[in-house]
C-alpha cells in the first residue's frame, strides 16, 4: 500500500505538476484555434489543467481542493498558457503536438488520480477507478465543452477506455506489490501507449449507424 510519506508526496505532487502543464498546453491550443485572446487563453488552460484534480478532490472528500489550496498549480497553467501564446505559431506546424500532449496528460492523471485514491481508501476499487478516470479527462471534457465541441472522450478513438485499462493495470500491479515508481512507469506508458495507438490506427468504440 502506498503511504502519504515524503517520498510518495513529492512523487505525486511532481507527476501532478507535469500532467497540469500538460493538459494546460492542450486547453492553450484549442483556445487559440477558436481565436481566444490571451485572458481566454489563460482560463481555459487552467480549467484544462486543474479542473479534473478539484473533481477528484471533491469526490474523495479532500476540502480545500489541493489545485486551490496552493497557488502552484494555477501559476503553471498561465506561465503555460503565456508561453504557448507566444511560440503559437513556431509550434502549429506540428499537427500532432496536441494528441501527444493529450495522451502523455491521460497517463499522467490516470496514475495521479488512482494512486491518491488508493492511499486514502486502499480497498474500495471502485472509488480508485472512478478517481483515476475522472482526474484524467474531467479537465479535457470542460475543456471541450467551453469551445462547444463534442468531447473528446465521447467521440473519438479510445479515450475513456485507454484510462480504464490504465486503473487496471495500477490495481494489478499494487497488489503484487510492485514498486511504486515502476508502477507510475507502467501505468503512463500503457495509457499514453493505448491513447496513441488508437489515433494512429484510427481506433473507435462502435457507434449507432444513421
Amino acid at each position: 500500500m502506498f503511504n502519504l510519506d515524503t517520498s510518495f508526496s513529492i512523487i505525486i505532487l511532481v507527476l501532478d505538476l507535469f500532467g497540469t502543464v500538460v493538459f494546460a498546453v492542450t486547453g492553450a491550443l484549442r483556445a487559440i484555434e477558436h481565436k481566444y485572446d490571451i485572458v481566454g487563453i489563460i482560463i481555459l488552460a487552467t480549467v484544462t489543467g486543474i479542473l479534473g484534480g478539484v473533481m477528484r478532490d471533491t469526490i474523495l472528500g479532500i476540502f480545500p481542493p489541493n489545485n486551490f489550496s496552493d497557488t502552484i498549480h494555477i501559476v503553471m497553467t498561465t506561465i503555460t498558457a503565456i508561453i504557448i501564446f507566444l511560440l503559437y505559431h513556431r509550434t502549429k506546424k506540428y499537427e500532432n503536438l496536441f494528441n501527444i500532449f493529450d495522451a502523455v496528460g491521460l497517463g499522467v492523471f490516470t496514475f495521479t488520480g488512482a494512486s491518491i485514491a488508493y492511499s486514502l481508501f486502499s480497498s474500495n476499487m471502485v472509488l480508485i477507478v472512478i478517481s483515476g478516470l475522472i482526474t484524467a479527462f474531467g479537465g479535457g471534457i470542460l475543456r471541450d465543452v467551453f469551445v462547444r465541441e463534442p468531447p473528446i472522450v465521447f467521440t473519438k478513438e479510445v479515450y475513456a477506455v485507454a484510462s480504464f485499462i490504465g486503473v487496471i493495470i495500477f490495481l494489478i500491479l499494487v497488489n503484487i506489490k510492485l514498486q511504486f515508481e515502476y508502477t507510475a512507469i507502467a501505468v503512463i506508458l500503457v495509457t499514453t501507449g493505448v491513447r496513441l495507438i488508437s489515433i494512429k490506427l484510427h481506433w473507435n468504440l462502435p457507434k449507432v449507424k444513421t
